[in-house]
């Protein structure tokens, strides 16, 4: 796994400064991230398929990586549905914090994150008017004014889906990991992971002002372009990759994330003369090589 546990020269010298005391540890921040997925075009280990996105090389975390959709937790998602019965569908806040570890409130802030963070990267809405139904075409030009009013903080994730007479389906989402941060790095997050199927009828787009391009690649299509330098990746990305490659459909990767080990993954860092990487929990590299071996057979 060197092509992910190795750390770029700048990211070395933060790992340096850490360690020699002249670098605090920042805060993390509450952010939520959605594997959004669809059958391949087989149903076969691998085959299954992700929706990227390139961020510009000038944002100030992850600049140029490949990322699934997401972003930080709002103060406005701590006040999203959730607060009253009738504004969500599916497991309650006090459900999904049992599942989690944490509290209703933080359970509720990360999941509408979740679903406001697809919408505004994707155009994908989690929603529906009632637990049977779906919205279907989130692609006219009225649902794209309504994202861009959500992606400019014009309107929050309750405003909207009142106005649209719309519930929150919390559940089209399944909790799959949780990661932090290194302590080296200057900013840091406690990201949690979900996965969703697309919903029938609709379609992702290219709409996020974060991204350079997007679109869909299968895992196995993906393992590959990080493994050969063709793509870049945080190590929380490509080790979803390896946990979703035996997924052969989204219903089935769903079902798995029950069996999902949500404790906090911290990836540490080790220092090897001039060079530098990121120390992951050892069933990870265990998984990279087997999923290697049978990608090259």
């Amino acid at each position: 796994m060197d092509t992910v546990r190795r750390l770029p020269g700048h990211l070395a010298a933060q790992v340096r400064e850490f360690q020699a005391g002249r670098r605090n540890v920042v805060e993390p921040r509450l952010a939520a991230s959605v594997v959004v997925l669809r059958e391949g075009e087989k149903q076969e280990p691998g085959a299954l398929q992700v929706y990227l996105l390139r961020r510009h090389l000038d944002m100030a975390f992850a600049a140029g990586m490949a990322v699934f959709p997401g972003g930080g937790v709002d103060p406005r998602d701590f006040g999203s549905p959730g607060d009253r019965a009738d504004d969500w569908l599916g497991p309650a806040p006090e459900e999904w914090a049992s599942t989690m570890g944490v509290d209703a409130a933080r359970a509720r802030a990360l999941v509408c994150a979740a679903v406001r963070e697809t919408f505004e990267e994707s155009g994908v809405l989690l929603a529906g008017p009632d637990a049977h139904t779906l919205v279907t075409d989130t692609a006219t030009e009225q649902w794209e004014e309504d994202r861009r009013r959500l992606e400019a903080r014009e309107v929050s994730l309750t405003e909207l889906l009142a106005e649209r007479g719309l519930k929150l389906r919390s559940d089209l989402l399944r909790a799959w990991a949780s990661w932090l941060t290194p302590v080296f790095e200057p900013r840091r997050f406690l990201a949690w992971f979900f996965v969703a199927r697309l919903p029938a009828g609709q379609e992702t787009r290219d709409v996020t002002s974060e991204s350079v391009e997007a679109g869909w690649m299968s895992v196995a299509e993906a393992i590959t372009a990080v493994d050969d330098h063709r793509m870049l990746v945080l190590p929380p990305q490509y080790c979803t990759f390896l946990e979703l490659f035996d997924h052969t459909t989204p219903d089935g990767a769903l079902g798995a994330a029950a069996a999902q080990d949500l404790a906090t993954i911290e990836p540490g860092a080790v220092l090897d003369g001039e060079d530098a990487y990121i120390s992951l929990p050892d069933r990870f590299a265990a998984l990279h090589e087997s999923v290697a071996h049978r990608m090259r057979r």
